[in-house]
């Protein structure tokens, strides 16, 4: 056999001689580059250890000290959730004064909600206006009662509405932003809750339009039980905030459902309410007949009039500026609120949640029944996000306020799934009590929508959470956020595709008719279904595929990569960067720009400008 030829790397197997005499073998290179391939997990959570002083070691002085320290905190905390779920609250009361007649107008087309599709559109739209779920609901409620929509029809619209409450805690997610490793975990909990509502959508949307299951089922439950009219829903987190969010706006929020009823009265009401105690007196008097044609005649009818007793005391009450006005002023204003207080909350929990607490937290969190009892954990979560939710009485509120607890570490995405899943159901259970509110003659209708949003929901649990297989929405969450932790602008990009441009264009194509809403949707889901199969070919079975399409090299960088699109924000940001910053010296050597001394103003002014100049190079050159 003939000998192995050398070669000139053959070398590295010999030990070579350091300076200070030992040798060294460069046969360990290879575990150096093994140690290279190890990555840090970036899902996995922050290392949370007790690194305080502990409470023993503690002098009285320093223990009085840290039980006020705490205590502290906490009411600030509770202070500042407070101002949140307030914010919250006159957030929706602007977008109702900004939007809601116009959601009362979209909901009129009733050639147009007759399609699903479109009304799937139009539940989103709404609550995209109003930001409440409940206020779209309830104009929904009130159509079928009255008659105007269908039980079928509004089905749809109530599916609408689940996914349009859902950007709330999206837009939260966005106040992490500036760390990385927290946005991607925040943004990811954020929308794991949107795609449990899209997936569901997907899947029992056609199935309802083609059985018709959830409107079947729920008329059988309401015929099954001779359910009474019963008692308001009740105010749990409403009477807390109330007397802060009413002495600021009132809202009545029955213009808003006169509207889409068809009241032409409605329409020239401002939303603001004035007088917050009425009364009404019906008495019979004679007033003209319409039928008469020739001469004057009169019949006698019963005629209610309004008795104002006591006027509102909310800040607007005698305002003489428009909705649209107040509404843009309070849109300011709590979105200010709104996101200092994301802020404030955040680096609270930053420093409370250290040590031993953060420690005991994480723990019952995300810590599993041991077995063989492990697989309830979840469900456990369920009923606790359901809870919540019922007590805060809104899964905005809820989710929003578990958002900043993922993005930092507490909470697990895992175990953030399961509770998004109990808010859903939460937020059903005060429309149902709402519901049974109802008068007689229309609460088999309003009972029966109620019931329509909350097996919607559970129907949505039990495809997507019993077997973990089947937990889609976690793995497309985490996919979303490692691309937006990447490239954070995509974000923006995801909130107004999914949440506005998809919504508006096909409401617009649904009001040019169901042949244009044909034509031009089925060839675009083609295409996406085209390469959603194509994509997880390549991952798992390329050898199935043709050589051609096992990558998408063959497409421009711009069809199948975001990095084209990365460079051209950077850019872009970059000179915006540097523009800023040219002004910004201009403006200040005009402020302080004199006689005295011009010669050393100017050769400052030109080191000043130079170093502007060059930096603005560099960030063009990085951007490049």
């Amino acid at each position: 056999m003939a000998p192995r030829p050398k070669q000139e790397d053959e070398s590295e197997g010999k030990p070579t001689e350091t300076l200070d005499g030992r040798k060294n073998s460069l046969s360990m290179a290879p575990a150096v580059s093994t140690a290279a391939l190890i990555e840090e997990d970036p899902w996995g959570m922050p290392e949370l250890q007790d690194t305080g002083v502990k409470w023993a070691d503690l002098d009285t002085k320093r223990k009085i000290l840290r039980v006020l320290t705490i205590s502290a905190k906490l009411i600030l905390l509770l202070g500042f959730l407070y101002m949140f779920v307030c914010s919250l609250d006159l957030l929706s009361s602007a977008f109702q004064l900004v939007g809601g007649k116009a959601a009362g107008d979209i909901f009129q087309e009733n050639s147009v909600l007759s399609n699903p599709l479109a009304g799937l559109v139009i539940g989103m739209l709404v609550t995209l206006l109003v930001q409440s779920s409940s206020t779209s609901s309830s104009i929904v409620v009130s159509m079928v009662s009255s008659g105007l929509l269908e039980v079928s029809t509004a089905v749809p619209i109530i599916m609408g509405t689940n996914i349009g409450t859902s950007v709330t805690n999206t837009f939260v997610a966005m106040t992490q932003v500036g760390d990385r490793n927290k946005f991607r975990r925040a943004f990811a909990g954020a929308t794991v809750h949107d795609f449990f509502n899209w997936l569901s959508v997907l899947v029992l949307l056609p199935l309802e339009v083609a059985t018709g299951y959830l409107v079947k089922l729920t008329d059988l439950i309401v015929k099954s039980f001779n359910i009474q009219s019963g008692e308001n829903a009740p105010a749990l987190l409403n009477v807390i905030t109330d007397p802060l969010t009413h002495s600021i706006i009132e809202l009545d929020e029955s213009v808003i459902s006169g509207i889409a009823t068809g009241d032409p009265e409605a329409k020239n009401k401002s939303l603001i309410k004035v007088w917050c105690q009425t009364a009404s007196n019906t008495t019979v008097q004679n007033v003209t007949a319409s039928n008469c044609s020739d001469f004057t005649c009169w019949e006698l009818k019963n005629v209610t009039e309004v008795i104002n007793i006591k006027k509102c005391n909310h800040i607007f009450v005698d305002t003489n500026l428009s909705d649209l006005a107040v509404g843009l002023i309070l849109l300011a204003c709590s979105l200010l609120i709104l996101c200092t207080c994301l802020i404030l909350i955040v680096k609270l929990l930053n420093s409370m949640l250290k040590g031993q607490v953060a420690v005991v937290i994480n723990k019952i969190m995300n810590t599993d029944f041991p077995f063989p009892f492990a697989w309830l954990t979840g469900y456990i979560a369920i009923v606790v996000g359901a809870g919540m939710t019922f007590i805060v009485q809104s899964s905005s509120v809820f989710t929003s306020a578990i958002t900043p607890l993922i993005g930092i570490g507490v909470i697990k995405l895992e175990r953030a799934y399961p509770l998004s899943l109990g808010s859903n159901i939460g937020t059903t259970t005060t429309a149902i009590l709402a519901a049974m509110a109802s008068p007689g003659e229309t609460l088999g209708n309003s009972l029966q929508i109620a019931l329509v949003h909350l097996f919607f929901n559970l129907s949505g649990i039990v495809l997507w959470y019993p077997i973990p297989f089947t937990r889609l929405p976690i793995r497309m969450a985490k996919a979303l956020g490692q691309l937006t932790a990447q490239y954070r602008w995509f974000s923006g990009f995801y909130i107004i595709a999914c949440f506005f441009a998809f919504p508006l264009l096909v409401f617009g194509l649904s009001l040019a008719g169901w042949q244009v809403l044909v034509g031009v949707l089925v060839p675009i889901v083609a295409v996406l279904i085209f390469a959603i199969i194509v994509n997880i070919l390549q991952k798992h079975k390329p050898q199935w595929l043709p050589s051609a399409l096992r990558s998408w090299d063959f497409l421009p960088q711009w069809a199948h990569s975001l990095e084209p699109w990365d460079r051209v924000v950077t850019i872009m940001a970059a000179r915006c960067c540097c523009c800023c910053k040219c002004c910004n010296v201009t403006e200040k050597d005009e402020e302080t720009g004199t006689h005295e001394n011009k010669d050393n103003e100017i050769e400052m002014y030109d080191k000043e400008a130079k170093k502007t100049s060059d930096s603005c190079e560099i960030l063009k050159a990085t951007s490049l």
